[in-house]
């Protein structure tokens, strides 16, 4: 690596210098000062693990997204988390094994080998929120109440769409199909990239009953307004599928009710996180980005490899993301210069007064220039300092 080079990050992974570093760290206490007010508890799990630990259950999908070290004391492979979700289990499953409802909430470094999209870093910092022992429509409008309000409170208060979605469709029908596990995930490929052409000539070539094959044909057909839910009641029999249906439509009539101005889009083939989501998945949008600005949902299975199932929903977002979209000044914070008179006791007090109260005070310091974000400075007046414009 040539010397010029060694300074350069990695590709797709960002730092944050000032004033942008000091924007990250208030909306992180923006955003986990929500949380507490809604009862969730702050956890931290450890950057690294066991890899096997971060592989576990739900983190088997993040296999090829979480880079792997060796531990040179114990020899053992360790992983750098690519997810915070399923750490977060393990601490639910085996570190407070809470009886009943558990709230827990985070936000952390996580460091993925390939970006999400395009635009996206390496290196995001995740937040989110957890609930666990609650399995029902309770839990899951809560905690989508609470990803809108955190998006509220990132001020990105206009134009948010809600996507709603299930799996129970979907497995309904490909257990009636008896579709092999190869079929079913060349199935959710083409689904997720919405390839019409392809489907059809996919379900074509099963071999099913003509009334199944109208289904599988239908299912990545249902997308829209609050409509698509009576369709897909009209159009699919199986009584799984009208449970999920019916399911969504309640929990859209709730949030239409608490956010009237948050518009709702179904997508009955939305399978995001298909391998261990076992209900409703949900995300929001804005016009003025092209990925979700946060996601989640139902995954009732997470912690059974833990050895401890319970129900589960919840949601994550990027914080940098919400940062980038929330129009926040990134000007430097003004501060006030205070001379260097060190062993002025009254000065000293003065300067402790100030920055009790939230104030930026600099010394000042021998031979050295003015800071530049300095605009006032502290002038003795008799027996008191006083604050006065540059």
């Amino acid at each position: 690596m040539a010397l010029a080079d060694r300074w350069l990050l990695p590709e797709g992974i960002k730092e944050l210098l000032p004033p942008q570093a000091r924007q990250a760290e208030l909306m992180r206490r923006r955003l986990l000062d929500l949380f507490n007010t809604w009862g969730y508890e702050l956890v931290m799990p450890p950057l690294v693990e066991h890899l096997e630990s971060l592989l576990t259950g739900t983190g088997r999908d993040l296999d090829l997204n979480t880079f792997k070290v060796t531990d040179s004391l114990s020899g053992h492979a360790l992983g750098i988390r690519a997810d915070i979700t399923p750490q977060v289990a393990r601490i639910d499953a085996h570190r407070l094994r809470t009886e009943g409802v558990s709230r827990l909430c985070y936000c952390g470094s996580i460091v993925h080998t390939q970006p999400s999209h395009m635009l996206a870093s390496r290196n995001p910092l995740q937040a989110g929120a957890e609930l666990y022992g609650h399995a029902g429509i309770d839990s899951d409008f809560e905690v989508i109440a609470l990803m809108l309000e955190t998006l509220h409170a990132a001020g990105l208060n206009h134009s948010l769409t809600l996507d709603l979605g299930h799996v129970g469709p979907f497995r309904a029908l490909v257990r009636e199909a008896q579709l092999s596990q190869q079929q079913k995930d060349q199935f959710i490929e083409l689904l997720q990239r919405k390839a019409m052409p392809e489907i059809d000539s996919f379900v074509a070539a099963l071999d099913v009953d003509e009334a199944l094959r109208l289904q599988l044909l239908v299912l990545p057909r249902l997308h829209g307004t609050l409509s698509v839910l009576d369709q897909a009641i009209e159009k699919l029999t199986q009584p799984e599928a009208h449970q999920a249906v019916e399911y969504l439509k309640q929990l859209a009539a709730r949030v239409q009710q608490h956010y009237p101005n948050v518009r709702c889009y179904v997508d009955l083939a939305e399978l995001r996180g298909y391998h261990y989501h076992t209900g409703v998945v949900f995300a929001a949008y804005t016009p003025s980005f092209g990925q979700a600005l946060a996601k989640g949902g139902r995954y009732d299975e997470i912690g059974q490899d833990f050895g401890r199932a319970r129900p589960a929903t919840g949601f994550s977002t990027d914080l940098s993301t919400l940062i980038d979209l929330s129009g926040m000044s990134a000007q430097s914070e003004k501060a006030v210069l205070a001379p260097a008179h060190h062993h002025d006791a009254s000065l000293q007090r003065t300067i402790g007064e100030l920055r009790s109260q939230g104030v930026r005070v600099i010394h000042a310091l021998s031979g050295a220039l003015t800071p530049s974000n300095c605009d006032r400075v502290l002038e003795k007046q008799g027996d008191e300092w006083l604050v006065k414009s540059l």
